[in-house]
């Protein structure tokens, strides 16, 4: 295996572990909800003015998909939907006080995940963090290249849901 794919299989079985570890905690603590209206809840409190198509965006979805998550929290008293007087025609969400409740218990976890593998992070350092960065940036610049030179436009396809 060459140091690409040592690489690849490094970050993959990061992302892999860390999603088991904080799986049991968040579906504890969260049971009612979706890791995608997790998520969603997420968005919606760090961003104002989120709407479909910022959060489609911002997670690789359909505008659909999306739609169906936002209705779902509508219903279950999450989020709500509102217009801004200037702009009739775009929906936006925000946070009702229960969802505000669901984000805060989510910040919470993430603290905590953050705690308990500060030990690594403590040895890491600033040139470490700063090559690790860079390469997410060259990466990510990278695929983001490739989506556009593919002609992929997640938020017009439907075989992402």
């Amino acid at each position: 295996m060459n140091k690409e794919e040592q690489v690849i299989r490094g970050f993959r079985d990061l992302l892999n572990k860390m999603v088991l570890l904080n799986k049991f905690k968040m579906e504890g603590s969260l049971k009612e909800y979706k890791p995608s209206e997790v998520h969603c809840i997420e968005y919606i409190g760090k961003n104002a003015d989120s709407n479909v198509t910022k959060l489609a965006e911002s997670f690789y979805m359909t505008r659909g998909g999306i739609s169906k998550i936002t209705k779902k929290l509508i219903k279950k008293g999450i989020i709500e939907s509102y217009q801004k007087p200037d702009n009739q025609k775009e929906i936006y969400f925000r946070l009702t006080e229960q969802g505000k409740v669901i984000y805060k218990v989510h910040e919470e976890l993430h603290k905590e995940f953050q705690e308990r593998d500060k030990a690594v992070f403590e040895q890491v350092t600033e040139e470490e963090f700063d090559i690790m960065l860079s390469f997410a940036e060259k990466y990510s610049r990278h695929l983001d290249a490739e989506i556009k030179k593919q002609g992929v436009d997640i938020t017009n396809r439907n075989d992402f849901e």
